[in-house]
This record gives C-alpha cells, structure tokens and sequence, in this order.
C-alpha cells in the first residue's frame, strides 16, 4: 500500500510492518491495523532490480528499488506467480538486499538451472506451441532457467533423442556433472543442472518417461530386452499439460498424468512446481510379453479401451473431438468381451518395498500368493496413479496413489451395453463408478493377462486398413494414450518410485 516499512529478513522469512508513530500504550485498535505480514523464502524464485526508464534517459534508469517473484497456492490446488515491491532509492541499499536474494535463491539446490523442452506441436488442436511460448517461457525467463527448446517432428522423436544424446549442457559449455556416465545412480549432483521437459498431452509425457527409464538402463549395463528390476531414472521430469479431454478421450489428449502430479490441468501450476523444484517420486510399470521387456508406463486399458484407442488411431484424419466420440460410439456399437484368464499378485502393504527393490530380485520370487480369475471382460483397467483428469475428477483409480507400490486392478466382467455405459458414465459424478455387480477392484503388485483365444476378440481388420493391419491376431492396449498390439500374455508389474516428477507434495493430496 505504499507505506514506509521495517522490513526484516530472516533465516525463513522476509517479514515487513508500517512504521509506527509514537502513540499511546494500549491502543489495540492501531496494533490490529498494522500488523506485521510476510512471505516465507521458499516461495520467493525471483529477485529483480526495479528502475524506470524514459526514452531522453540513458544507461540503466533510475533505480526503484527490488521485485521478489513469489509462487502463491490459490484455489484446488492452482499456483500462480505474483510480485512483491520494496521500493527504496539507494543504490548501495538495494545492493546489499539484491546479493542477499541472489545468495539465498542460489541456496535452494533443488531448483533446476537448465531444461530440457520436448515440445510436441500436435498437441491441444495444435496450439502448445503459443502455450509455450505465451505462458510458460516467460516465467522460465523470470526464474533465470536456461531452456533448450526441441519441437518434436513424428511419435517417437523423443524417444530417439534421449535414447542417444549427450546431454551435455545446453549453454554450449560441456558439464561433466551433466554426462550421465559419470554420475549413475547420483541424482542429486545432475539435479541442479539439467531435467527435461514434455510440453504435450499423456502420449507425450509417457514417451519422455519411457525414454529416460530406458536411457537409465542403458548406463546401468542392463539389457532392455528382458528387465525384472529398473534403475531408477537419473533426470527429473517435468510434464506441462498441453493436452485436452477426459478418461476416454483418446491418444494423447488427455492430462491424467499432469492432473494426478498437480491436483489439476493447469500450465501456470505446472510451470511453477517446475521452477520451485517441487519434486514427487512416482511409481512406474513395465509391461512385458514372454521372454521381451515391451515398454515402461504408468496405466493401461485392455478391452474396451484399447478397442476405442485402436479406431482411433486408424482416423487421424478426422479432429481430435470428432475422432474421440466416433471412437467411443465404434467400439461400443462393437461391445465385444475378451475371454481372459487374469492372475495377479495382492499388494502386501507390510513388506517394505523399497527393501526389496534394493535386494535386486522381484516380488513374485518371494511369496506364491498369485490369484487367478477367469471369464470374459469387457474391460480391464491396470493404473499406477490415481489417473485424475477433469471429467474424472476422483480418478480412473481414485484409491491409488503416485507412489505406494501398488497398482489398481480393475476389471469389468460381462454386462449388457446400457450397464457398462452407466458405469462409464459414474466417472464423471461423485457416485462410486465400481458399485456394480459385474466391476471387481483389487490393489496388486504384478497383473498377467492371458487372452485365451481371438475368437470373440479383436480382428484387426474389423479397425485397420490394409496398411495398418497388425501381423496375426494382436489385442491392442491403451498404454498411456498409446496403442500397444500383443498376441500373447503381457505381464505388468510396478515398481516403486522409479521416477521423479516435478509435482505437488503428498501432503497436499
């Protein structure tokens, strides 16, 4: 408000009061008007000199005084940046508070320095680009993060690139602390100075991780072909949401992944848990045939939603809206079930799983309590995070969490069309959407699924062209918005905290 202030600056906080003018003792009213506010430093990711300048005035202006960025909790769990002016003319003065701002913002070592940007302009009807460069670069800028920005140009583009780069640093100079030989396994040191950057929707996102897990294992000497324990990835990731849809909106338009690590779809709350360093470990799964390692990723869908993703797929010609709703309304006039046999291993809450993982052998080595269910399924939905979005609020597996060691089975048997679509429907309302007699829920640690035949399931002809038709009888899956065809067995198991997200804190969830 323009008042003259004590400003005090703390171990933890910049604390500022109006100056008072003598008065008499005991005035409770005065003491209610002035009291004291402040802004705790872990919230500060900026600090700038303040100057005025004029078009006859030459050199650097006239000083004002400094501006601290501050990163603000609003609303269901939105961040948004806002500034903060403490004005004062002397030069030497200001001085003083600059080097000290700088010192302390300098202290906050989880902060990244340098990004990584995989932008893919496909995504949210081909406008992530202007969300890049509108919203989230300038307060990169601000925060004082270099970035090194790759439009990605065809799916798997990301993969390639950080499959085989350097990652050297992207000021042009080399780091050895950023050559990821040297430092396995030292996540802190690489930390500071460079993690990577989706800027997409869940396609996206999944690539990038499945891309750092894979490079992970490359430089620990582990085979891809086969992976039963993955080193963890060695770079944090951070996922801008430029996707747009909901549960069943298909490939790569929905932001579960960046709805379920935020609490919301939001650039800006995205962009800020980036900058402030606001790092998450989340649980991964590998999904595996006989004998071969397939890919990394956080959920599936078979049935009924690989069903949906594989119509899709084969209409890309057709607008992100009108390919998703021609998708859906396809495979439900098709409603087909897949005759499976489903083994799974419950998750045991009482074993300590990081323990485990550190003993380098599997969990299904270890106890021989596998179950087995059988029938036909019109879905079966396997996830390793909660799977939130906006018409999915509570989530696809609202009782999951980013980084318990578990995954939500979640199995819908046989039903008639009108039941399965009123179940399609609860995701989108407050009413319990597994309250049905034909849905089954289960919290696990590795899933098997065994199509026991293709007589009842899915003809690849039925959805493809003869350019796209799959070799023998594949069953598509929706791995993270991406089609994945199997004819046999996949074999999922999740394994805790295997990457670090930028995100919000489990306390806040």
């Amino acid at each position: 408000g323009r008042d003259s202030c004590d400003v005090v600056l703390s171990e933890r906080a910049l604390r500022w009061q109006p100056i008072r003018p003598e008065r008499l003792t005991g005035d409770s009213k005065y003491d209610f008007l002035h009291k004291e506010e402040f802004v705790e430093l872990k919230d500060i990711f900026s600090v700038k000199l303040k100057r005025r300048y004029s078009i006859k005035q030459q050199g650097s202006g006239t000083l004002l005084g400094i501006t601290l960025f501050i990163c603000l909790k609003t609303e269901k769990n939105k961040l948004k940046d806002s500034t903060l002016d403490l004005i004062n003319l002397s030069e030497d003065h200001c001085d003083i508070w600059f080097r000290q701002f700088k010192k302390i913002l300098a202290g906050f070592s989880n902060r990244p320095k340098s990004l990584k940007i995989l932008l893919n302009p496909q995504s949210h009807k081909k406008e992530a680009t202007q969300v890049y460069y509108e919203k989230v670069e300038p307060l990169l800028k601000i925060a004082g993060i270099k970035t090194d920005v790759t439009i990605t140009e065809y799916e798997g583009h990301a993969l390639s690139l950080l499959k085989e780069c350097e990652l050297q640093g992207f000021d042009g100079e080399e780091s050895d602390a950023i050559r990821l030989e040297h430092y396995q396994g030292q996540f802190s040191e690489i930390l500071n100075i460079l993690s990577v950057v989706c800027v997409g929707g869940d396609g996206s996102a999944s690539e990038v991780a499945h891309a750092l897990l894979l490079r992970a294992q490359k430089n620990a000497g582990l085979e891809t072909d086969s992976i039963l324990t993955p080193v963890g990835a060695q770079l944090p990731l951070g996922v801008i949401p430029a996707g747009k849809g909901g549960p069943l909106d298909l490939p790569r338009s929905t932001n579960v992944l960046a709805h379920s690590l935020h609490g919301v779809s939001h650039v800006v709350t995205a962009t800020l848990h980036i900058i402030m360093g606001h790092i998450q470990p989340v649980d991964v799964c590998t999904f595996s045939t006989i004998g071969k390692f397939l890919r990394f990723g956080f959920s599936a869908m078979f049935g009924f939603g690989g069903r949906a993703l594989a119509v899709a797929e084969n209409h890309r010609w057709m607008s992100p809206n009108q390919r998703m709703d021609f998708a859906i309304m396809k495979a439900l006039a098709k409603l087909k079930p897949e005759e499976c046999e489903i083994s799974f291993l419950p998750f045991n809450s009482s074993q300590d799983l990081e323990e485990r993982r550190a003993q380098g052998y599997p969990k299904s080595d270890c106890n021989d309590q596998w179950q087995m269910i059988q029938g036909q399924f019109l879905n079966v939905s396997i996830m390793a995070i909660p799977c939130q979005c906006s018409v999915a609020p509570r989530g696809l597996a609202p009782n999951t969490r980013l980084n318990n060691g578990s995954m939500a089975l979640i199995t819908a048997r046989n039903t008639s069309r009108p039941e399965f679509i009123k179940h399609l429907k609860r995701y989108a309302s407050i009413k319990n959407q597994f309250n049905f007699p034909f849905v089954d829920t289960y919290t696990v640690e590795e899933v098997k699924v065994c199509p026991k035949s293709n007589s009842s399931g899915h003809h690849p002809e039925e959805d493809h062209g003869p350019h796209e038709t799959a070799s023998g009888n594949c069953f598509p899956w929706n791995v993270d918005g991406d089609l994945m065809q199997v004819a046999s067995e996949v074999h999922v198991r999740v394994h805790p905290r295997l990457i670090n997200l930028y995100g919000r804190s489990m306390e806040e969830m």
